[in-house]
């Protein structure tokens, strides 16, 4: 066997040698490389609202103003018929709760 055909042989063992060897290597640089991409995609899911959360959101905080809204009109109607019979007390308070549902109608969910 000549010098350029042990060279060649050397070569093509070496290469095999490498090749098994880093076959291991090889997935978990694909594990490290793809690791980013999926932890920007976590986060993207954490930060981001899909269209169901949003919807669920809306319907909370619409129940939560009915509520508010409910409560209100329920302290109003208590301090009206007081307000009719000339308490001013009653009256400024029927004011208030007025004012403060309006408000309440005016903010946006």
């Amino acid at each position: 066997m000549n010098a350029a055909m042990s060279n060649r042989y050397f070569i093509f063992i070496s290469l095999a040698a490498v090749t098994l060897s880093l076959g291991g290597c090889v997935s978990t640089i694909g594990s490290v490389v793809t690791a980013p991409v999926k932890a920007v995609g976590k986060v993207a899911d954490w930060t981001t609202t899909s269209q169901d959360e949003a919807d669920r959101n809306r319907g909370r905080n619409l129940r939560e103003q009915e509520q508010r809204l409910g409560k209100l009109a329920r302290q109003r109607d208590k301090y009206q018929p007081r307000c009719e019979r000339g308490d001013a007390d009653a009256c400024a308070k029927v004011e208030a709760i007025d004012a403060e549902i309006s408000e309440e109608q005016a903010r946006p969910i």
